[in-house]
C-alpha cells in the first residue's frame, strides 16, 4: 500500500486504467446478455450485442436502464445469477411505488468493502481509527456498507444506526470515535444535542466526518466544519449502483468526489435528449458496473446532475459535488428550482440555522412557496423587527439569485422536525 492511496490502481497511468476498464466492461456487457432476461431483450430491440465493443465510447450505443425497469423486475427479475449465489438483499425505501431490489454475491460483498475501506483511506481514515456510524442500517445500504468497510480498513467500528441522539453524543463522549459517517443533515442535529447538552461539538474526538446520502452544498460543509472543528468529505453512492463507495471526496483536495472507476464506468448524459456530454458539461449522471455478479446494471440513469471533471488527487476522474437531482427539481411558475439553491440563501444569514423546509400550495392556479426556517440559538432573543428584516433579506436573496418570490417564516429554535436519517426538505402540497 502507498502513502496516498489504498490500492495502486488509485494512481495507475490512464492507458492502464482505460486497458482494464475496456476488459471489465466487455465483460459485464456480456454477462448482463447472458444471464437477464431484461438486459438481453433491450439489447436485442436496440440492435447491439456485448461483441461489438472494440472501445470504452462504443457504451453510448446501448440502451439506458431507468429506475422503472428495476422495479418492472421486482422482486429478483434483474439478477444475474441463480438466488442460491445471493448471499444478501438490500432494497430502496418504496416510498413512490415498489422497492428497488439489489442483490450481492460474496464476491460483491467483498469488493463493496474494499471500495468502502479505499474511500475511508481516501477521507483521511486509517487502520486503528475509531469509526462511530450513524447511517441507518437494515434495507438501506448506507450502514452495512460503511460497517463493512471500515472494518475492511482496519477500523474499530461503532454501529450506532441512526435516532437516539443523546445516546448518540453520548458515546462519542466515552468512545472518541476519530471517524464519523452520517447524512450532513443529522449530523448538525448532532452538533445541535451536544450544545443542548452543554458540550462543545469542537471539543470532542471527532477529526473525519464522511457525508453521503443526500444533497449538500459546500455552505453545509463550512457550517459543519466550522461547528464541530472537522474536516468534511462527501462520500456518494446508491443502491442501484452498488451502496455507499462508488465516489469519495479526497481529504487532500476536497475537490468533489472521485469516481472509482476502476469498478463503475461514468457517463454524462443531457437529461432530455440522452445524448452524451463531453467532460466538464454538467447533465445527468450515467453508470455501468464493471465487475458486479448478482446485479450488474448497463448506463443506469440515476438522475443526479454533476459534471465529470479531470483526476487530480487520483488518476480517476472527479465529479462534481451532487447538489440536485432532476427528480427533485421544482417547477415554480415556469422556473426549475432546487432545494439545495434554497439552502445557499439560507446559510448566507448568520442568524439562520442551517435547518430548512420548503412548502409549495397552490391558490388560485399559482404556485406559492413558502420557507420554514429557524433562528440560531445565539439569535434567539432577536425581537419581531429583527426577524422580519431577516425574512426581507431572505426573500430578497431567494427572489433574486434563484428567480421565484417566496413567503419566509422565521421560526424558534427547533422549528423545523429533525431526521434520523435523510432530511424531508420538501413538502409539496399541490398535488
Amino acid at each position: 500500500m502507498i502513502d496516498t492511496a489504498w490500492e495502486p490502481i488509485e494512481t495507475a497511468g490512464v492507458d492502464e486504467l482505460h486497458a482494464l476498464q475496456l476488459e471489465r466492461l466487455r465483460w459485464s456487457l456480456q454477462h448482463a446478455y447472458d444471464n437477464v432476461d431484461f438486459y438481453r431483450t433491450s439489447f436485442d430491440n436496440h440492435g447491439v450485442h456485448p461483441s461489438e465493443v472494440t472501445s470504452l465510447a462504443d457504451l453510448s450505443k446501448f440502451p439506458f436502464t431507468a429506475k422503472a425497469d428495476l422495479r418492472d423486475n421486482y422482486p429478483f427479475g434483474m439478477f444475474a445469477v441463480p438466488r442460491d449465489q445471493i448471499v444478501r438483499i438490500h432494497a430502496s425505501s418504496g416510498t413512490t411505488g415498489k422497492p428497488t431490489v439489489v442483490g450481492y454475491t460474496q464476491g460483491d460483498i467483498d469488493m463493496w468493502a474494499t471500495l468502502v475501506a479505499r474511500s475511508i483511506f481516501a477521507a483521511g481514515g486509517r487502520p486503528g481509527d475509531i469509526c462511530h456510524i450513524a447511517y441507518g442500517y437494515g434495507l438501506f445500504t448506507g450502514g452495512l456498507g460503511a460497517h463493512y468497510g471500515a472494518e475492511r480498513l482496519g477500523c474499530t467500528v461503532i454501529p450506532v444506526s441512526g435516532g437516539q441522539t443523546e445516546k448518540q453524543v453520548q458515546l462519542i463522549q466515552d468512545f472518541k470515535p476519530r471517524i464519523i459517517m452520517v447524512t450532513p443533515s443529522y449530523c448538525l442535529n448532532l452538533a445541535d444535542e451536544f450544545e443542548r447538552q452543554g458540550l462543545d461539538p469542537r471539543a470532542s474526538s471527532l477529526e473525519i466526518g464522511i457525508f453521503g446520502a443526500e444533497p449538500w452544498t459546500n455552505a453545509m460543509r463550512s457550517e459543519i466544519e466550522s461547528r464541530l472543528g472537522i474536516d468534511a468529505v462527501d462520500l456518494y453512492g446508491l443502491s442501484e449502483v452498488i451502496g455507499p463507495g462508488v465516489a469519495q471526496e479526497c481529504l487532500e483536495t476536497k475537490d468533489g468526489p472521485t469516481i472509482w472507476e476502476d469498478h463503475f464506468f461514468p457517463e454524462i448524459v443531457n437529461p432530455v435528449t440522452g445524448e452524451v456530454l463531453p467532460d466538464g458539461e454538467e447533465g445527468e449522471l450515467v453508470f455501468t458496473s464493471l465487475t458486479k455478479e448478482a446485479f450488474p446494471v448497463i448506463r443506469y440513469r440515476t438522475r443526479d446532475l454533476t459534471t465529470l471533471l479531470p483526476g487530480t488527487a487520483r488518476t480517476m476522474r472527479r465529479m462534481k459535488k451532487i447538489t440536485g437531482r432532476s427528480d427533485d427539481m421544482l417547477i415554480i411558475r415556469g422556473v426549475n428550482v432546487f432545494p439545495t439553491q434554497i439552502e445557499e440563501q439560507v446559510l448566507k444569514i448568520e442568524a439562520l440555522a442551517p435547518h430548512y423546509q420548503i412548502e409549495v400550495t397552490r391558490d388560485n392556479n399559482l404556485d406559492v412557496v413558502k420557507v420554514l426556517v429557524e433562528i440560531t440559538p445565539e439569535a434567539r432573543d432577536l425581537c419581531e423587527d429583527s426577524r422580519t428584516q431577516i425574512a426581507q433579506r431572505l426573500r430578497h436573496h431567494i427572489k433574486s439569485l434563484v428567480g421565484v418570490s417566496t413567503i419566509i417564516d422565521v421560526g424558534d429554535v427547533g422549528a423545523i422536525p429533525r431526521s434520523q436519517g435523510k432530511a424531508q426538505r420538501v413538502i409539496d402540497r399541490r398535488g
